[in-house]
């Protein structure tokens, strides 16, 4: 096929022949605010449906509505007007719902932080987001404290405010791990200006909010921060339409799901764009209802499932490896199920393969970017096993040379680039480095995801590697996904990850940091390990450094954190 145009090729979209049934190529997408659609929701599916199911608490739409117009009042009546960014740290709970629909409401921009983060962490995404305010959880609010940095309006929320009143007297005891030490602030510093009870102004405020006109192609709903793995975050611009877009999309790919009728577990934190997109974005456009977790519990998880009649699932690869070896995974009949999603990280072969021996279901991989979300999924009547899938309707995507805009053939591993109605609007005041992420291609705009890739001759995808975290090894470029892909087949290899080590005599040794299985430690020896390794890898892709260790640093949404592996080993140099 020498000569040929693979940018027509591409452009063709070979992967639509493999489309579910009913799937259109293109969608019209909804021209209308996040909150427009929320209003449409309700008025289509009643005030009564379901909502949200926390720990057994129900909230209809109704009084979702009442209480998100009431904190919108609130709000307002604090001062913050029209593109103010006010910070949410939370975990995953109600008060997060309530206040991203009282934010959107007056035309401000939500900035999710995540819990996990310290106070520099949250000093840093409040100084450069310029949030003036804060919802916060109280167990949190002394990193918001220790964080010094200035505010006008600090909203303090508790877990327990909307636990079922048998519950309530838990309070933190439905938050697992490091909220448990976590103190509650004194009732004293109520007392200080500007600082609030979530449950008061509540209660204070009519739900009466002004009406406030926006501009879904121009106006930023939310800005989320990318990273934790690499660098400083970047405060991605995502737009009322961005959301919009995405939604539609995918609503049409997956159109298995039915509006007004499905249960999610609403498990993926919400801070991230896998959780704030597939999770709360699309329950609220589509009256959905969500079960929602603050913390992983499989026991909850598996009651959830069950006692709710969830329709499907929305989870990381990091929960299903933990689920396909959780001794009660069995009590659930996931056949039951319409759809078992994977986002936020990539799905080993080895996790898919033992979740569908365990529960005779397949997980259903979709790949997406917080600047470019929901962008592919597989189908669901034809998916392959590896493949992140195929693009969804009005997007386009191809694969470059990874240091140009060549076009490369089926099968050829290049950077992916993708472009259509829902990308970001850039980054939060980076001009040059939005520019950077940008190409122009025959007068289209292209985003250069920076991830590495290929497709097949039907138009399957397939990720390799960050293009930040291949290795370069005496002049060869080794994937480090694919060394993990060996290393977690080995059975007594519970959890495995590669990185690059600085060498100037060969540019990078390959170091493999290896968690084993319980009853394998200390019986397992790096010889047997490189050994493995040489059966199935290049000589030059086969690890020069072995370290075993009882955990891999992961970021909270279960994605290796290779920045810290890569400084713990320059550290030792």
């Amino acid at each position: 096929m020498e000569g040929k145009d693979w940018r027509s090729f591409y452009l063709s979209k070979p992967w639509l022949k493999f489309y579910p049934e009913g799937v259109p190529a293109e969608v019209e997408i909804p021209q209308k605010s996040i909150i427009e659609a929320f209003d449409e929701s309700i008025e289509k599916w009643g005030k009564g449906r379901v909502s949200t199911i926390f720990y057994g608490r129900k909230i209809t739409y109704g009084e979702l509505k009442d209480q998100s117009d009431r904190f919108a009042t609130a709000l307002w009546e604090l001062g913050v007007r029209k593109g103010d960014r006010i910070a949410l740290y939370l975990v995953n709970c109600p008060q997060f719902v309530i206040a991203l629909l009282g934010a959107l409401r007056i035309g401000a921009t939500v900035v999710p932080i995540s819990p996990v983060y310290v106070s520099p962490e949250v000093r840093y995404q409040i100084e450069d987001s310029g949030s003036s305010t804060i919802v916060c959880l109280d167990l949190l609010y002394d990193k918001v404290e220790r964080a010094n940095v200035h505010l006008k309006n600090i909203i303090l929320t508790s877990v327990s405010e909307y636990l079922p009143t048998f519950k309530k007297m838990l309070g933190k005891s439905v938050l697992r791990g490091v909220y448990q030490k976590m103190a509650l602030p004194s009732p004293k510093i109520y007392e200080r200006e500007g600082i609030y009870r979530f449950q008061d102004l509540i209660k204070k405020y009519e739900p009466r909010p002004p009406k406030v006109d926006i501009n879904p192609q121009e106006d930023i709903a939310v800005l989320p921060y990318t990273g934790g793995t690499t660098g400083n975050p970047k405060g991605v611009m995502i737009t009322h339409h961005y959301v919009m877009a995405s939604r539609a999309q995918i609503a049409a790919f997956e159109n298995h799901k039915k509006e007004g009728q499905e249960t999610l577990i609403a498990y993926m934190p919400f801070y991230h764009i896998a959780g704030l997109g597939e999770t709360i974005m699309a329950s609220l456009i589509y009256g959905y209802t969500m079960v929602i977790f603050s913390t992983p519990d499989l026991d909850a998880i598996i009651n959830a499932v069950e006692d709710y009649g969830a329709t499907y699932f929305v989870g990381s690869p990091a929960l299903y490896e933990a689920l396909r070896d959780f001794e009660k995974t069995d009590r659930v009949d996931w056949k039951r199920l319409k759809s078992i999603d994977s986002g936020a990280d990539v799905l080993l072969e080895d996790t898919a393969m033992g979740w569908q021996r365990r529960t005779g279901t397949v997980i259903i991989d979709h790949w997406g970017m917080t600047e470019f979300t929901a962008a592919m999924a597989n189908p669901r009547h034809r998916p392959k096993l590896g493949s992140i899938g195929v693009p969804v309707p009005n997007v386009k995507a191809a694969v470059v040379h990874p240091d140009s805009t060549e076009f490369l053939p089926p099968g050829e591993i290049g950077e992916l680039i993708v472009t259509g109605p829902h990308m970001m609007k850039g980054y939060w005041n980076r001009p040059e480095e939005t520019r950077e992420v940008f190409v122009e291609i025959d007068g289209e705009r292209w985003l250069k995801t920076g991830d590495l890739v290929k497709m097949d001759d039907e138009g399957y995808f397939y990720f390799y590697d960050r293009k930040k975290d291949m290795i370069k090894y005496k002049g060869y470029s080794v994937f480090a996904r694919e060394i993990e892909e060996v290393l977690t087949s080995h059975p007594k290899i519970k959890d495995a990850a590669v990185i690059g080590v600085p060498n100037p005599k060969v540019g990078q040794d390959i170091k493999a940091v290896i968690v084993l299985e319980s009853e394998a430690r200390g019986r397992v020896s790096e010889e047997e390990i490189l050994k493995y390794c040489e059966e199935r890898l290049a000589h030059y892709k086969v690890p020069k450094i072995i370290e075993f260790r009882g955990e891999i640093p992961k970021t909270d949404v279960g994605k290796v954190s290779r920045r810290e592996l890569r400084e713990e080993a320059e550290e030792e140099l």
